[in-house]
């Protein structure tokens, strides 16, 4: 009997050992866009590059797996929804977490839908363009960057506001500001001092009309838009002329990974190897060799009603 106990004791202990080893050399996979620097970038024939990319390898060092990522493509698309792309991707098991991911509260909920489509991937066949995926329940991580809008200055605007510095929206009364149309950005601007600035705004189409190059150029003052984008355009213009106003609007937006509900484990794990990346310096450090200015997370950790805030301000 005893023998027995110990050959089925023995087998045990082989058997979860196995599992345990089988579960450390699975890939971790992470779903990140391809298109989105300096935070992620996937060109053909040049090396993968970005924040979310080496912190994504970071974190999967911490738990002793191997990095996979599956590059997404995301669209400007007023049908698309974020929170249901990413919700299908995890839930038809394309990736486990998805990187950069911003944490709202309306990113967050239970989806209204059972099914949603998949975004395009690196691999997808037509069969994955056309078919639904059911879905599961979001979860976050604990956020790793904060992501906040910045007013960004061109030349003629540091000549009009050489005696002033830019601590608020109000300060960009009497410049000619340019926005992207439906951005959150002009909705800051458009309802400021109820419309004090509408005058002064010339809005631009996402996606087509170059934003940044305009104000370079100079044919207008300033506009306000997200930090990344500006650290973008410095890497590709290392001689702009434009500038930082080293302001952020105070409603900014964490982001993190977001992984499935149904898999608590996994995102305990990557909460523990986010803490030690964040307490030794090393995610900084990443975003600073990203080219990437890095502000850390703010409190709170997911952010409410943003429209609602911003109109109350």
């Amino acid at each position: 009997m005893r023998t027995w106990l110990a050959t089925a004791a023995a087998a045990l202990l082989l058997a979860a050992t196995a599992t345990t080893a089988h579960a450390a050399e699975e890939p971790l996979k992470v779903c990140l866009d391809e298109d989105l620097s300096p935070l992620s970038v996937h060109h053909r024939g040049k090396p993968d590059s970005g924040f979310d990319v080496a912190l994504a390898q970071a974190v999967a060092d911490r738990l002793g797996r191997p990095l996979k990522i599956q590059w997404i493509e995301s669209k400007l698309d007023e049908d698309s929804s974020p929170a249901l792309e990413a919700n299908a991707l995890l839930s038809d098991g394309r990736c486990s977490l998805v990187g950069g991911y911003a944490l709202t509260k309306d990113s967050l909920v239970v989806p209204g839908v059972k099914t949603a489509k998949l975004p395009d991937f690196d691999g997808a066949t037509r069969d994955d363009r056309r078919r639904r995926v059911p879905l599961g329940v979001l979860a976050p991580s604990q956020p790793y960057i904060y992501s906040a809008l910045t007013i960004v200055l061109g030349p003629k605007a540091l000549e009009k506001a050489r005696e002033r510095r830019i601590a608020g929206v109000g300060d960009l009364a009497g410049l000619r500001l340019a926005v992207e149309s439906g951005t959150l950005a002009d909705a800051i601007l458009m309802t400021f001092d109820k419309g004090r600035l509408i005058d002064n705004i010339t809005h631009l189409v996402p996606g087509r009309d170059d934003l940044l190059g305009a104000v370079d150029r100079g044919d207008f003052d300033a506009t306000l838009l997200d930090l990344r984008r500006f650290d973008a355009y410095r890497a590709v213009h290392p001689d702009t002329r434009l500038a930082a106003s080293g302001y952020y609007y105070p409603v900014g937006a964490n982001r993190g990974y977001v992984g499935l509900a149904s898999d608590p484990d996994l995102l305990v794990a990557v909460n523990k190897a986010l803490t030690g990346l964040q307490a030794d310096g090393t995610v900084a450090d990443l975003g600073r060799a990203a080219g990437l200015t890095y502000l850390p997370p703010r409190e709170p950790a997911i952010l409410g009603d943003v429209w609602r805030q911003i109109l109350q301000k």
